[in-house]
């Protein structure tokens, strides 16, 4: 689709509707089984939050949001600091990505949830907005955010260096924080031309050793600048009138050969991307939930001891192998991951991330026999396990649906009991049940500061 559209074209056909959608959200009432999908989520990031606020990431985040001090619009939750609605967003998005907790989206490479959740949280406790308006800005920044680096080409996209994981939930953010705002069909323009100037972020996250920046890149400054956007609009800040058409625009600019703005339009309230992310049942790289779930099951099935592996590969997609291979952090090394689980026949929070046990003599011994196979013609997220026994046994095993995806879901119960492990630790188990219960009722929250208590430690 051509983006050099006509000057005197001021407003295309996308941004007319676009605009409208996003400024009348708030009165589009969900479907039950979004409106589940969106407190699963919502429930999901803000238990990463809460345990990524003890992470290291985490607590640097949480001593910046404390320096800032500020007007108290908003809360961080595992933290007993309540600060700025920007700041807020910013602290919250790190911490939703201070490790591997948070949700994945496949189609728009990226999470959506640490940046999309963040901003959501700070506007609605800003603004005073009740829990159903809440989910309903939380799923809109999740349909927003799926479709934008789609729309830009996605995989073109990131080859070429840019990064989706910050493209997509800043405009997903962005959108949810201006439906909370309160902005109107012509401030909405605005805000997507101030969210556009913030557009940023280059691959370069995969070589930070710390996951501090990368906590940054994915969730916080995603989470930052849309409330930034939302927030400058409400003052009344005026902008341009069209950041998507018109001379030098956001897609000219971005995809200038390949850009799809329709696609920010296609199958909106017919197909809802918070209901195509998935939900990590490990707290580990997305590229490895599928590797964890394979070798479990043939660990298990055949009743497999650390003696009796002879060879493990791991055949996986070239296009995301280096970003899990022989990393110096426990729950993104995939080697590691994969020997843990022949170890202890499955994975926890804690165990995923003790890094100390990467230098256990047991974890060394056994780790020699594991051995990452980039594979080009692999689809992503669809490795190939491959177990050769000290006896000359062989078995293969593809998980065709990674537990936590679309085609095969954690439950309700799965995702209370995953939340209510990050809860209790921080926030203590009572209120991590209460605040648990909170969310499974959201409809009944009729302002989300209500619920700060229950955040604070």
């Amino acid at each position: 689709m051509s983006t050099n559209i006509s000057a005197n074209d001021e407003i295309c056909p996308v941004m007319q509707d676009l605009s409208l959608y996003i400024s009348e959200v708030l009165q589009k009432p969900l479907p039950d089984y979004v409106m589940e999908k969106a407190k699963q989520h919502s429930l999901d990031t803000l238990a990463a939050m809460v345990s990524g606020a003890k992470m290291v990431p985490g607590e640097f985040a949480v001593k910046y949001a404390r320096l800032q001090g500020g007007v108290e619009e908003a809360t961080v939750p595992g933290s007993d600091v309540v600060t700025t609605a920007t700041v807020a967003a910013l602290a919250n998005g790190m911490t939703a990505h201070a490790d591997e907790t948070d949700d994945s989206h496949l189609a728009s490479r990226s999470h959506l949830g640490c940046g999309v959740v963040p901003a959501a949280l700070a506007l609605a406790e800003k603004e005073g907005r009740s829990g159903t308006e809440f989910m309903q800005a939380v799923t809109l920044g999740y349909d927003i955010g799926g479709r934008m680096t789609p729309a830009l080409n996605v995989n073109r996209f990131y080859d070429a260096g840019h990064s989706t994981h910050t493209f997509a939930p800043l405009f997903g953010a962005a959108s949810a924080a201006g439906a909370l705002a309160g902005l109107n069909q012509d401030q909405v323009r605005w805000l997507l031309s101030y969210t556009a100037q913030q557009a940023s972020g280059v691959n370069c996250w995969a070589r930070d050793a710390d996951h501090i920046e990368k906590a940054f890149d994915f969730g916080g400054m995603a989470a930052r600048n849309g409330v930034a956007a939302a927030t400058m609009v409400q003052a009344g800040f005026t902008g341009v009138e069209d950041v998507f058409s018109g001379p030098r625009n956001y897609f000219f600019t971005f995809a200038p050969d390949d850009g799809k703005p329709e696609l920010l339009l296609e199958g909106l309230q017919e197909r809802y991307e918070i209901a195509c992310t998935n939900i990590k049942k490990w707290s580990v790289g997305s590229p490895i939930q599928a590797v964890l779930d394979s070798v479990q099951a043939i660990v298990v099935e055949n009743d497999l001891k650390p003696a009796d592996i002879d060879r493990l590969e791991i055949h996986m997609s070239d296009q995301e192998s280096h970003v899990v291979d022989s990393r110096h952090m426990s729950d993104i090394n995939v080697q590691h991951m994969a020997t843990v689980m022949v170890l202890d026949r499955t994975v926890s929070f804690h165990s995923a991330h003790d890094n100390e046990r990467m230098n256990d003599a047991d974890v060394l011994a056994l780790k020699q026999h594991v051995h990452l196979m980039p594979t080009p013609d692999l689809e992503r997220r669809k490795p190939i396990i491959k177990i050769k026994t000290t006896a000359g046994q062989e078995h293969n095993h593809q998980t065709a649906a990674v537990r936590g995806t679309p085609d095969n879901p954690m439950t309700r119960d799965e995702i209370d009991a995953k939340a209510f492990d990050l809860f209790a630790g921080v926030l203590g188990e009572d209120k991590g049940r209460k605040l648990i219960d909170a969310f499974w009722d959201i409809e009944n929250v009729k302002n989300m500061r209500d619920l700060r208590p229950l955040m604070i430690p």
